[in-house]
């Protein structure tokens, strides 16, 4: 069985992270291992943490590795997440896991995936307080079309970080997006799609904070694209801007 590492990465996050956690303990995959990078939160997550770290202590199928201490900032906290990763397959948790078959049935995709999959990708819903706010359908599509996964339901085969590097520090808002361009422009590179909702993500993150973070967000998906040697980056940059906005006006 191929061992998980779900990377997840907070700062004073005590409202959130326990549902995180809760997410992982009910997943029916035997072998995860958690990594959690804590950037020196005063609130109370780091006694999470270690209620978290009691809870697991006896189980067999779950495994944590965490440090707290300073650091620069959600990319550099993903990077030193991966760091401290022993998995063979890597995801960014830092939502909540919809369904108990949510890791397994991202693996198995994988597993199936045949010649050239690299990773797999599900739907997901965004949240606030409990309440789902939006849908978004991925869908397969191509890079040169405005398509993008869903980061917070991407699982990858750990070859993809040893062959394409770590989160690009220098971006504010799209280091993701940048790190997913690099690997996507390959058309030797597959992702399997699971058809189902399979991650809840906590509305407010990096790039969906507001109408300042959306227009640094645009900025920096064209200087990604740019920087990889995408074709026609602006013309890949409204579409994918229009495939976001168009979210807004789907019902859930």
């Amino acid at each position: 069985m191929r061992r998980v590492s779900l990377l997840v990465t907070v700062y004073n996050a005590a409202k959130n992270l326990p549902i995180t956690l809760q997410s992982i303990e009910e997943q029916d995959y035997q072998d995860i291992e958690v990594v959690i990078v804590d950037g020196g939160s005063t609130d109370g997550t780091v006694n999470l943490i270690k209620e978290f770290a009691g809870r697991i202590k006896e189980r067999g199928t779950l495994s944590l590795n965490w440090v707290s201490e300073k650091d620069k900032g959600l990319y550099d906290a993903m990077n030193k997440a991966y760091a401290l990763s022993t998995g063979d397959i890597i995801a960014v948790c830092n939502d909540r896991l919809c369904e108990p078959d949510a890791v397994s049935s991202l693996v198995n995709a994988i597993c199936a995936g045949g010649p050239g999959c690299i990773g797999a990708h599900s739907d997901l819903v965004y949240v606030e307080g409990g309440r789902v706010i939006r849908g978004w359908h991925m869908g397969e599509g191509k890079l040169s079309q405005g398509w993008m996964p869903g980061h917070p339901t991407l699982f990858l085969k750990r070859e993809v970080y040893e062959k394409y590097g770590l989160y690009d520090t220098s971006y504010h808002c799209a280091a993701d997006y940048e790190f997913m361009v690099r690997f996507l422009k390959d058309q030797d590179n597959r992702l399997a799609y699971v058809p189902r909702v399979l991650v809840a993500m906590f509305y407010g993150g990096t790039s969906n904070a507001g109408i300042r973070n959306y227009l640094v967000s645009f900025q920096e998906g064209y200087r990604a694209l740019r920087k990889n040697g995408v074709r026609f980056p602006l013309w890949i940059t409204l579409r994918r801007t229009m495939k976001v906005l168009l979210q807004f006006g789907k019902k859930v």
